[in-house]
């Protein structure tokens, strides 16, 4: 029976798979792992009744476990790979950690207004750390395999590519060419192309009240 999925709609368009790097994780996964599922598009500036009265706080990604909705993708991922243990997912516990700082630095420098605030640095050396842990490990987080580290960052790093070339034009620093190999092996991967915002517009439109607020 497929899972039953919440998560977000695309802003302006409530009939199409928003930018939520969230619940693109959890879809990540359950397409990697070959979980039949179910969509429920949530429009967030209009949320469904039902859903607010499964979820008060009117937050996603939600699946369905067992007749209760569970939230935070954590979780979720966590739940999945206890349930569907096959093929694994599960991340070393030295690798689980890295990049986990990078989506942090990221949305500070996407919302700075001032260019010597640090945070560009910041999010340079977090890239960086990135690159060499790569260098060593590479081609993914824990090698050879695609874990549940990857599958975290994969929206998250695309989120950063696609936003800050759009505001500020810039881009991860062709020096860091781990990086670069691992985004390109991301997101083509079968799951990503079929889990990402059908259009960058629809990332664009989900960070632009963030940027400009």
């Amino acid at each position: 029976m497929a899972l039953e999925v919440a998560v977000k709609a695309a802003v302006g368009a409530p009939n199409v798979l928003g930018d939520c790097p969230f619940s693109q994780r959890v879809l990540l996964t359950l397409e990697e792992k070959k979980i039949p599922y179910k969509l429920h598009l949530i429009d967030l500036s209009s949320k469904p009744e039902w859903f607010l009265g499964v979820n008060p706080e009117g937050k996603v990604p939600l699946v369905l476990f067992d007749g209760k909705w569970v939230a935070d993708s954590d979780v979720i991922v966590g739940i999945l790979e206890e349930k569907y243990p096959e093929p694994s997912l599960v991340t070393p516990s030295e690798f689980a950690s890295v990049g986990s700082k990078i989506f942090g630095s990221f949305v500070s420098f996407l919302k700075s207004k001032d260019t010597n605030d640090g945070t560009e640095q910041t999010l340079v050396a977090e890239l960086s750390a990135l690159d060499e842990h790569l260098k060593a490990h590479g081609p993914y987080i824990a090698g050879e395999k695609v874990t549940a580290v990857d599958l975290s960052l994969a929206p998250k790093l695309y989120h950063l590519v696609v936003a800050l070339s759009h505001f500020k034009n810039w881009n991860i620093p062709e020096s860091l060419t781990h990086v670069h190999n691992y985004t390109k092996l991301l997101f083509s991967r079968e799951s990503f192309e079929k889990t990402k915002p059908p259009k960058v517009e629809y990332v664009i439109s989900g960070w632009a009240p963030k940027v400009n607020a």
